[in-house]
């Protein structure tokens, strides 16, 4: 009994001190438990098999399908624009709304897709991440005590009341003291999070400012002011011609930055835009729309020789979903110095344009084909990612500057948008409802899937990276722990013990004592290994005294869900703890008082919802 004491112990210290990893302390804990023979392999893996860690990785996937196709800057750009940039109000529309989530789908599920959400809000408002993060947790198990399916240790004192015979709770019995319980922990997050939040983060600006934006690049060459975009009626001389038969840059000195087919352009809803590099081999067919570079002279000398179409729309931009751009530097060493872009069939060898080039604060956009490289020039090159990011392995006599594949992966694919609004949609459907009978790790996971095939990212590679292992880590290691506790009989003996020490003083200290000891228990047992441990004790204290067990078992489902006070004890608390790049100080900082405050009020205020 005393052994996984003294481990936890450690492994507490340890995460306060924060010198080591939090999931490599987990998983040191886990060792320790098995080298002991407090647990045997089987047993310290499970956590790995548990469906919430499972459920973890998929929303992941979710939650970055929402962030890399914009539909978290547009969400935040409607919540800005109703609340505006005040961080306080921002604060606490993200707990309401949060709440709210949480009070029909799981807090994980609500976790995982408001943060992405909360993270563009606060990088549009220029609010630190680090100062929302937490409370988004925190509210997603405030909002679980709104209804009876807001949280498993809502269902676990549901049925211990009806086992006992005493009349069962409906769905919206839990709404007063959720919403008592949502107001004062809005209030009181307010305070702690200016007084222990608020440092600011520097890391992200310092590591923007390495590289230059895309839009900074388009700006920066002027790309736009020479943009066209021409259209291939059926009847142009265009169609079924090749790029080499065209030879546009020579006698135009024009550059076609891109070939897309018509349908991708016009289609609102579901759009499938397919970017498409020109090379030599390039055939040009009717209803393609060309993105088109270069003096508007002579782009219009070329409309009128191929019987084109000039697309009137006030919106003339480039979209790098495909096809991206980039700057690479010419070193003295380069093999192609003095050399004619005509002449170096770099298009046909590397699959790359030239769209400009910069030489000593000079930008040079017309008849590229007859300038000559230099020494220092640097060239907006501009192509697929992948062939930008190849370009690197070819010569040693050139750098690309910044890294191409991370700056695709900053670009949104709005074009999805819609698609993952509607998955996301069916998904909270699925779990918050019985209409589609399937558990709720099933509706995750076929989401995540979801997102990947109907190509919400670049890659599966991409889909991957979105999964914080460490959080995932964390959680599935701690797990065990709480098998290990019931095994030795730790947690029925504390419980025992606080209760039978307190039941003669009165109900309310036994109240005060039934919520404090299912919170010490919630540090180290999921919620609801908690709420079903400690539901039969509340219920035999409180025939002890001969009263309804109505306020101690809202103690139970309390004390089991408002655990804030560490990131291991709520899935919710690990996923925000990266994201938010909180330490475990930072959550007894917050969390701790939060929770004091929130079983203080509530042991005042159930004796009168719920009197004796």
């Amino acid at each position: 009994m005393i052994t996984p004491i003294v481990i936890l112990a450690v492994s507490a210290i340890f995460f306060v001190i924060g010198k080591i990893r939090s999931d490599i302390v987990a998983l040191c804990t886990l060792l320790s438990l098995i080298l002991t023979n407090v647990l045997t392999p089987a047993e310290a893996l499970s956590g790995f098999s548990n469906p919430v860690i499972i459920m973890m990785i998929g929303l992941f996937i979710v939650g970055g399908a929402i962030l890399q196709t914009g539909l978290a800057k547009t969400i935040s750009g409607k919540i800005l624009k109703t609340v505006g940039t005040n961080d306080t109000v921002i604060l606490i529309v993200v707990m309401l709304v949060t709440a709210v989530i949480g009070a029909f789908v799981s807090n994980t599920g609500t976790v995982a897709l408001m943060l992405p959400i909360v993270v563009s809000i606060a990088s549009r408002a220029r609010v630190s991440a680090k100062k929302l993060l937490m409370p988004l947790a925190f509210a997603s198990s405030m909002g679980g005590m709104l209804t009876l399916i807001g949280t498993p240790p809502n269902l676990v004192i549901q049925e211990a009341l009806t086992e006992a015979g005493e009349k069962g709770l409906s769905f919206f019995s839990f709404l007063p003291v959720g919403i008592v319980c949502l107001t004062v922990g809005t209030i009181t997050l307010i305070p702690l999070c200016k007084w222990f939040l608020s440092k600011k983060d520097t890391s992200s600006e310092d590591n923007g400012k390495k590289q230059k934006s895309l839009t900074q690049l388009v700006d920066e060459y002027k790309l736009t002011e020479q943009l066209q975009i021409l259209y291939i009626p059926q009847d142009s001389k265009l169609a079924g011609m090749t790029m080499s038969k065209l030879d546009l840059n020579n006698v135009y000195g024009l550059t076609i930055l891109e070939r897309r087919q018509e349908s991708s352009i016009n289609n609102k809803f579901i759009k499938n835009i397919n970017q498409n590099t020109v090379n030599a081999d390039t055939v040009f067919n009717s209803k393609d729309v060309l993105f088109v570079s270069g003096d508007s002279s002579m782009v219009k000398r070329f409309v009128e020789d191929f019987n084109l179409s000039v697309m009137k729309t006030t919106d003339k931009r480039l979209d790098f979903y495909d096809i991206g751009i980039a700057e690479l530097v010419m070193l003295p060493s380069a093999r192609l110095l003095g050399r004619k872009i005509r002449n170096t069939a770099f298009r046909e060898k590397y699959n790359t344009n030239i769209v400009a080039i910069r030489r000593r604060g000079e930008y040079i956009t017309d008849n590229l084909a007859d300038q000559e490289l230099k020494s220092g020039d640097i060239l907006l090159i501009q192509g697929t990612w992948t062939n930008i990011e190849k370009l690197g392995q070819y010569e040693e006599g050139w750098v690309i500057l910044g890294q191409p594949l991370e700056a695709a992966s900053r670009v949104a694919l709005t074009h999805k948008s819609h698609i993952a609004a509607l998955i996301m949609l069916c998904m909270v459907i699925a779990m918050a409802t019985d209409f589609i009978p399937i558990a709720p790790v099933t509706a995750v996971l076929l989401a995540s899937v979801a997102m990947i095939l109907c190509g919400c990212f670049r890659s599966i590679e991409d889909a991957y990276k979105t999964i914080n292992w460490e959080s995932v880590v964390l959680i599935a290691a701690m797990m065990p722990v709480s098998i290990a506790l019931e095994k030795t009989g730790a947690s029925t003996l504390l419980s025992n013990t606080l209760v039978n020490s307190l039941g003669s003083a009165g109900p309310t200290v036994l109240l005060a004592g039934i919520y404090l000891t299912t919170s010490v228990l919630s540090l180290f047992l999921s919620n609801t290994a908690t709420a079903v441990l400690m539901a039969p004790i509340a219920m035999q204290s409180a025939a002890g005294l001969n009263i309804t067990p109505y306020a101690f078992l809202f103690a139970v489902t309390l004390g089991a869900s408002m655990c804030f006070a560490s990131p291991f004890s709520t899935p919710p608390n690990a996923l925000v703890m990266q994201a938010g790049r909180y330490t475990f100080s930072d959550y007894l900082k917050v969390g701790l008082p939060l929770q004091l405050v929130i079983g203080i009020a509530m042991v005042i205020i159930l004796p009168f919802i719920f009197p004796y």
